[in-house]
């Protein structure tokens, strides 16, 4: 295949491309990417002069510039990340999420739609979403890919607007699409603006963890590499028009998250100086803040046969290990943002 990556120089992006740029059915990997404060290509060190791996700074929101570069590289698959993602931006500015990942959501799907001409043999889309459009959970329950659509802030109802675009050239067109909704992912380079990286910073520079509201909002945790390995198998073996939840089995309350760090961080690195929970401050809730997400990946698991690799244990403490090792990353996308 020649598969293009959209959003690869971005958290989830870097490890998808690390984890699959080997693999025998990739002949050519193209990752597309404006570099916004959360694309950066430090987090693609090396491979630059991986044979089979080229990059092409351009925005989904610039029609031509896509246009071309599905056409030039020959692209027969799709691996749709780029996105804008962090709610608390949507909050304060949503404009560019409606213009990311709505319209250049848009601008892709024409793109595929006029190069592959309805030759539909050896294509495929995949559509990276969120189980945020779902809306929000009580303490019972989970979602599923049946689950109504309710998206409660700029972000979700950004990604419920691409999904539905997504299913509609499916059913209008005939476009070959998959769809994944995945829960909340950790893992190395994520830009330290969520909460696991905002928890790890703030201990290092020993100053207040913000924590909103009660601390009580839930959500399913998912190892960035096990999503990785999720999306490869989604790919290349999902069935056409279909959508999969991807979930790591993992519930915690915030509050409980923030803890557990402290905790390891405690543990790892005592030269800091110890009773991180200390620092635990909580703050104003954010608005629209959903109360509790929660996965049920069944579906991936029978019919794809995938389950998280990783336990929440094992992938955390690599996590934070990860990012006591690289601060200067840290210090460097900080600055560069």
């Amino acid at each position: 295949m020649n598969l293009l990556l959209t959003g690869g120089a971005g958290f989830i992006g870097s490890n998808l491309i690390y984890h699959i740029i080997d693999h025998p059915e990739i002949r050519l990997l193209v990752n597309l990417d404006c570099l916004t404060y959360a694309g950066r290509l430090e987090n693609l060190e090396g491979l630059e002069r991986h044979p089979n791996y080229r990059f092409e700074k351009a925005d989904l929101r610039d029609k031509d510039a896509v246009f071309d570069v599905v056409a030039r590289h020959a692209v027969t698959h799709v691996l749709h990340l780029a996105a804008e993602s962090h709610v608390d931006r949507s909050i304060s500015g949503p404009g560019d999420f409606i213009h990311t990942n709505i319209v250049g959501t848009f601008n892709l799907l024409e793109a595929l739609r006029a190069t592959w001409g309805g030759n539909w043999v050896g294509r495929r889309f995949h559509h990276v979403s969120t189980d945020e459009v779902y809306g929000s959970l009580g303490p019972a329950g989970y979602f599923t890919e049946t689950t109504p659509y309710a998206p409660n802030s700029p972000y979700s109802a950004s990604k419920a607007a691409s999904d539905f675009l997504v299913r509609s050239y499916h059913h209008t067109y005939g476009l070959p699409v998959v769809t994944t909704n995945c829960s909340n992912n950790y893992g190395p380079r994520q830009f330290p603006e969520k909460l696991i990286p905002v928890t790890i910073e703030s201990i290092c520079a020993r100053r207040a963890i913000p924590v909103y509201g009660d601390g009580m909002n839930v959500r399913d945790w998912l190892y960035v590499r096990d999503h990785a390995e999720a999306l490869w198998q989604v790919l290349t073996r999902g069935r056409d028009g279909e959508t999969y939840n991807i979930g790591g089995h993992n519930e915690w309350a915030n509050l409980r998250m923030v803890e557990l760090i402290c905790d390891i961080m405690d543990e790892l690195a005592p030269e800091l100086g110890g009773s991180s929970r200390r620092l635990i401050t909580f703050v104003k809730d954010r608005a629209g803040h959903d109360r509790r997400y929660a996965i049920d990946a069944g579906k991936m698991e029978r019919e794809l046969g995938w389950t998280p690799a990783h336990t929440f244990q094992s992938g955390l403490r690599e996590t934070i290990q990860w990012y006591l090792k690289n601060q200067d990353w840290v210090k460097r996308v900080k600055k560069k943002a």
